[in-house]
Order: C-alpha cells, then sequence, then structure tokens
C-alpha cells in the first residue's frame, strides 16, 4: 500500500500505535468500553484545565461541524440571540447553521486576514442588548490566523454572556483555560491536535449553562443536553459510537502526555511553522499572513510566480511522500501546509528540497 504523510490540519499524520488501536474490535455496551469513554472525558476536562462536576464534557458522533452544530442548535433558544463572529470559512459555517436552524442571530465580519477587534466587539454588545451568545472561531484554518479568544471572553465575563469557542484546530495543540477564558462551551474533534482519527467531535462545557439548555434543541440526534444526561450516567453514547475511533483516541490522549503535554506539543508546532516559513521564504515562497496573526497549526502562503499551477506542484509533492492542501481564498491565489500531526523537522526539511526541486 503506497502511504504519505498528510501536511493537513486534520485528518492528519498518526503515529503507528494509534492506528494499532483500531485492530480491536470492542462492543459499545461492554463496560470496558464505557470505562475509556469515562477516561476520555476526564482527561479533556484536564487539558482545559478544568473539572468535574463544574464542567463537563460530551462526546459527539460526526465531524467537527457537527460538534459546532450540535452546540449553536441546542444551547441558543427561541428567545435568544447570538452573535457570530467570523474572519473565514468555518466562522461563515457557523453563519449558515444559525441560517438553518432560524436562530436569531447577527454577524461581525472581519476580512480573512484581520483578527477581530474587541472594541467593535465591544460596541456591539452595547449597541445589541438583546445579544444572549457570542461564537467565534479559535484558529481559523482558512487562512492560519489565530483569534483572540481571551480578549472576547472578557467582553462575554463583563456583558454576562454565553461564549462559544470553536477550538477544532487548536485545542491539544494550544494551551487553552476554559474558566481563565471565560468560555462556556468549546468544540474541537478528535482528529486535530490530539492526533487521532477522524469519528467524533467533543465539546467542553460548563455544566450550568449545559443545563439551562435543557429542551432547545432543535435536533434529536444532536440534542446536546440528552447526549450529556445519557453519557453522564456510566460512559454510554446515546446512538452507536465510532468504536474504532475512541480507541484509537484514547491513545492518541495518553501519547500526547507522553510527549509532554499541550506544552511540548505546541513547541513541536510552531518550530515546524517556524521552520517552513524560514525554508519556503528562501525559496521566494511567501506566507500570507503576517507573523504576528499566523497560528502554529496551519500556514497560508501565496503562489510563487502568477502562472503557478497547484494541481501540477501537489502532485510532484505527493509522488514524493506528502499531501499539502489547496488554499480557500476566492480573492488571491494560495495553497496551505499543515504543521500539525506526527511531524517532525525531517519532514519540513525534506519537503523543502522537494519544492526546491520542482520550482528549480
Amino acid at each position: 500500500m503506497k502511504t504519505y504523510k498528510l501536511l493537513t490540519p486534520g485528518p492528519l499524520t498518526t503515529t503507528d500505535t494509534v492506528k494499532k488501536e483500531m485492530l480491536f474490535d470492542h462492543c459499545t455496551w461492554d463496560d470496558d468500553y464505557k470505562a475509556i469513554t469515562q477516561k476520555i472525558r476526564s482527561q479533556l476536562l484536564a487539558l482545559a484545565h478544568v473539572s468535574d462536576p463544574e464542567y463537563t464534557a460530551i462526546l459527539m458522533q460526526g465531524s467537527g461541524t457537527f460538534g459546532v452544530e450540535s452546540v449553536l442548535s441546542s444551547v441558543v433558544g427561541p428567545k435568544d440571540t447570538i452573535l457570530l463572529i467570523t474572519n473565514g470559512a468555518y466562522g461563515e459555517r457557523m453563519v449558515d447553521m444559525a441560517k438553518y436552524h432560524h436562530l436569531s442571530h447577527l454577524v461581525y465580519s472581519e476580512a480573512y486576514n484581520r483578527v477581530p477587534e474587541s472594541n467593535k466587539i465591544q460596541t456591539l454588545l452595547e449597541a445589541h442588548p438583546e445579544i444572549t451568545h457570542v461564537a467565534m472561531v479559535h484558529c481559523e484554518t482558512t487562512t492560519g490566523i489565530l483569534n483572540d479568544i481571551a480578549a472576547v471572553g472578557k467582553l462575554c465575563h463583563d456583558f454576562q454572556k454565553t461564549y462559544i469557542v470553536d477550538a477544532m484546530s487548536s485545542f491539544g495543540g494550544i494551551d487553552i483555560s476554559m474558566k481563565d477564558n471565560h468560555i462556556d462551551f468549546m468544540i474541537s474533534s478528535a482528529n486535530k491536535c490530539i492526533q487521532g482519527v477522524p469519528g467524533f467531535s467533543f465539546i467542553l462545557a460548563r455544566t450550568e449553562a449545559l443545563v439551562a439548555s435543557q429542551g432547545k434543541a432543535r435536533s434529536l440526534s444532536l440534542d446536546l443536553y440528552d447526549q450529556w444526561l445519557t453519557m453522564n450516567v456510566d460512559g454510554k453514547w446515546r446512538f452507536t459510537s465510532p468504536t474504532h475511533t475512541v480507541l484509537a483516541f484514547s491513545k492518541a490522549l495518553d501519547e500526547l502526555e507522553a510527549e509532554g503535554g499541550v506544552t511540548a506539543r505546541n513547541k513541536r508546532y510552531t518550530d515546524n511553522r517556524r521552520l517552513l516559513t524560514e525554508r519556503l521564504g528562501s525559496l521566494g515562497v511567501k506566507a500570507y499572513l503576517r507573523e504576528e496573526d499566523r497560528s502554529p497549526i496551519i500556514t497560508t502562503f501565496l503562489y510563487p510566480e502568477a502562472n503557478f499551477d497547484f494541481a501540477d506542484m501537489y502532485r510532484f509533492i505527493k509522488d514524493r511522500g506528502y499531501a499539502i492542501y489547496p488554499g480557500k481564498l476566492t480573492d488571491v491565489d494560495t495553497f496551505r501546509i499543515g504543521n500539525i500531526g506526527e511531524i517532525y523537522a525531517d519532514d519540513i526539511e525534506n519537503l523543502y528540497n522537494i519544492f526546491k526541486d520542482y520550482l528549480g
């Protein structure tokens, strides 16, 4: 079987030991399996620097988008209004969800290369007292920009708003304290910085805010409160869970701890990003964002020349062992390279040499 490494923001390259966990077929009703679910829930809370019973963790079948939609459709009630802060495709996807579920909502949009400004958000909160919830993306993988969730969290705390953070591409790779950032609901996915495989998302919630959402859900399968109510008894999922993905994720959590936790993983990702931009920069391939706005998760690069053929380069790179990402911008030609997963400096050097050969 021909293999290659993924330089993408997830799914990403996993360890062989994580993959091997999926060779075991587990029963969803088994007590051992339910204990694994409970272990995962406790470990996730610890990563967010919070604990039960003030906070809780809910695992939800499906991709990260399912997790985000579960939160929005479950916690924003018919008398509520949510402010959606966007500067990329994933913030805009939350706007689409709000429209699908007929949520009362306002939108503050920034350009894709700009971090949303807290003073503008404050002005909106002052002008619209009907706002009850605020949601934003932490790391927008559209560009790799890192948004200031701390500043927005302080505003939500001061104005007493429920704060929802899509930490899909950042949790586990960037240290996040839910309590310090005043986050009520935080969503991420198994196949991102914790380096598991696709199959479920997870939501970390302030328990009081979750309980207050009872009866607001607009979907049976995405009902966050009911999912928690069942799972909180003994670790059983309401509906069939992705057992192989759960086993792999449990192993991935243990490997994150063995690596040195989020601090060590963040350093590796940041070192990858720094080396990548330096090496490609020496070839005339420039990053799209300013240095101060870049996350360690994924980096967007401008095409090196006007007649650049991304598809041709993609095939050239893939044939030599790596897969990268196309751009997601409409106004400028770009491509993206992920810095996360089981990727190290040697991989970045290998990629640099492949780029050098191709551009040469």
